[in-house]
């Protein structure tokens, strides 16, 4: 390939953070990392948070290239990337420029900040290097929009891990057909085991739908509603469940209140579904379901042991990681979520307050931080992971890798309700994960359409 076929692509910090082997993830086209990049990983690589891990993580992966024989001359010329098994299409150059080198000009931004020194260093390059094409890539939309202003042409955000283009096409988790679903289906074959009831319907005549594992079916006419249990290239496998039945689903006293928390209790209460996404607005009922069937599973079926309840807290290290109390005290103000829910779980109680310690004991109720998450083996449990909208990627499969046998995972969030830097509805984790188990028949995803929290909560989600 020639020279200027080749694009040149500057990475800011955050797209490291993000994702620590970014560096192999621009197939035959190179990559230069600022000095500036190297002294903020520095910076972060000691720090108590889950982010140094990542620093860290980054760094070594710049090393294992550049380290060893390598000249300074080399370095900023450009090293060949080594092959990678995960990696194998990586065939660019890594360099490292030394940006405390440039001037300031009169085109160049003021050498104040470690933003306008990497924008500096992609100006430099496009001139450097012009008519080849010098690509800003950053997580940051204010300095991406810097950068334009500052004269790069192109300014991009990191998008490897970005599987869809618009959140108005994530899974659902279900499909509404409009009418009867049975009309029309003359190929139909049953067949019962047990309670449960099969139906293998050609595909034909479902529709030119892209169905997928524990996809939820429902019509708008009748009482029908299915799970999908196997895909095959001319039929469709049914798993019969029935609305009337979703909608008398109990767990731990809670009912369903629609079609969607219908689905969503069925997949929370089956021992076969190992993960359960949830998704939704505010007030839909995503944490009081997920608490519901938690307890019912262990308390009631006994079917685990106890209940781990995590979520993403960035300040929890550096604010009151070193006040007295214990990990489930230091957690709580960011758990009040749950706390809530269980307090709607037993407000009917004679003694409220003693119940929900009496449940907190009998389930085993554990408030954990995902930042000391790492490298724990979960085994039979339930885990809710809260808030998971704002998580990346690479923290969501941290955590779903600590799963062991026997455990059930939970995830929830909304998506409208992303306070992380450098995330997006479509650069979550939370979007992440549903797009890439969406074929997994070990997982189910439920898009809880409505607010049933109250009307005031229903109006502000509509109107506000």
């Amino acid at each position: 390939m020639e020279q200027d076929d080749r694009k040149l692509f500057v990475l800011d910090t955050n797209v490291l953070l993000h994702e620590p082997l970014a560096i192999y993830s621009f197939k035959e086209h190179d990559v230069v990392v600022p000095m500036t990049v190297l002294e903020e990983l520095d910076q972060i690589k000691d720090r108590k948070r889950d982010v140094s891990r990542d620093a860290r993580v980054a760094i070594r992966a710049l090393e294992d290239i550049l380290g060893g024989k390598t000249t300074p001359e080399e370095i900023v010329q450009g090293v060949k990337l080594p092959r990678r098994e995960d990696h194998g299409d990586a065939c660019g150059t890594l360099a490292i420029f030394p940006d405390h080198q440039l001037e300031q000009t009169e085109s160049s931004l003021p050498l104040n900040n470690n933003d306008n020194r990497i924008i500096n260093t992609a100006l430099h390059l496009q001139k450097l290097h012009h008519p080849r094409t010098v690509v800003l890539v950053t997580k940051d939309i204010n300095m991406r929009l810097k950068a334009k202003g500052a004269g790069i042409i192109l300014v991009e955000d990191y998008r490897t891990d970005q599987l869809i283009d618009d959140i108005r096409f994530l899974t659902k988790g279900f499909h509404q057909f409009s009418g009867d679903f049975w009309e029309r289906k003359e190929h139909v074959s049953t067949e019962t085991h047990g309670r449960h009831t099969y139906h293998t319907v050609p595909v034909v005549e479902v529709g030119d739908e892209n169905f997928y594992s524990n996809q939820y079916l429902f019509d708008e006419d009748s009482n029908f509603c299915g799970r999908v249990v196997e895909r095959g290239n001319t039929d469709l496998k049914l798993l019969d469940l029935g609305k009337d039945r979703l909608l008398n689903l109990d767990a731990w006293g809670i009912r369903p209140k629609n079609i969607y928390q219908g689905m969503a209790l069925q997949a929370l209460l089956d021992p076969d579904i190992d993960l359960v996404i949830l998704t939704g607005p505010a007030g839909c009922g995503k944490t009081l379901l997920a608490m519901a069937a938690a307890l019912e599973l262990v308390v009631e079926r006994g079917m685990y042991e106890k209940v781990i309840v995590t979520r993403n807290t960035p300040e929890i290290a550096e604010s009151i990681g070193f006040l007295p109390g214990t990990e489930e005290e230091k957690m709580a103000p960011w758990l009040a979520a749950i706390t809530d829910t269980l307090e709607v779980l037993h407000k009917n109680d004679v003694n409220p307050s003693g119940s929900m310690n009496y449940i907190m004991d009998k389930a085993n109720i554990q408030f954990k931080s995902i930042n000391f998450m790492r490298g724990r083996s979960i085994q039979n449990s339930v885990v809710l992971l809260d808030e998971c909208q704002n998580l990346t990627a690479s923290q969501i499969k941290t955590m779903i890798t600590r799963m062991g046998e026997g455990t059930k995972l939970i995830c929830s969030g909304n998506l409208s309700q992303i306070d992380t830097n450098y995330l997006t509805a479509v650069t979550s984790g939370l979007t992440y994960i549903v797009e890439r188990f969406k074929d997994f028949e070990g997982s189910a995803n439920i898009y809880l359409n409505g607010v049933v929290r109250s009307r005031l909560a229903e109006f502000a989600e509509e109107n506000l």
